[in-house]
C-alpha cells in the first residue's frame, strides 16, 4: 500500500518534473552536467520506472549522490543492502552501473554508484 505524499514530497515531485527536461536541453544541460544529472532506476517494491534529477560528484567510474534530508525522501532506500542496478545520464549518454546507499554515524545518506565499464 502506497502512503499519500506529504507536502514536501508533492513540492519535490513538481520540481523534479520541471528540472528533468531542462537537464536535457542543449546549453542548460551541458552547463549543469558537471554537477547535476538524471538517475533512472526501478522501484524495488513497485517495479515502476523512475527518473530523478540529482546533484553529484564524480571521480572516474564512481559517482556519489548526497541525499539531503534523507528522512523526508524514500528513493535512496531502493539501493540499501546489496544495492541495485541504476542508469545515469553522463558524458552525453546514459551509463549503467550499480548503486548502494549508506547512512553514516551522523545520519547523512549518500548513494555510491559504480559505473559499468
Amino acid at each position: 500500500m502506497r502512503l499519500p505524499m506529504n507536502g514536501f514530497q508533492k513540492t519535490a515531485a513538481i520540481f523534479n518534473k520541471g528540472v528533468t527536461p531542462l537537464l536535457r536541453l542543449p546549453g542548460i544541460g551541458s552547463a549543469l552536467s558537471g554537477s547535476m544529472t538524471v538517475l533512472h532506476y526501478t522501484g524495488r517494491k513497485s517495479g515502476k520506472q523512475f527518473e530523478l534529477p540529482v546533484g553529484y560528484r564524480r571521480k572516474g567510474d564512481e559517482v556519489i549522490v548526497g541525499v539531503a534530508m534523507p528522512d523526508r525522501k524514500t528513493w535512496w532506500r531502493n539501493f540499501s543492502g546489496d544495492g541495485a542496478p541504476i542508469s545515469v545520464d553522463l558524458d552525453g549518454g546514459t551509463r549503467t552501473g550499480h548503486a548502494v546507499s549508506n547512512r553514516n554515524e551522523r545520519g547523512e545518506v549518500s548513494v555510491r554508484i559504480t559505473l559499468d565499464a
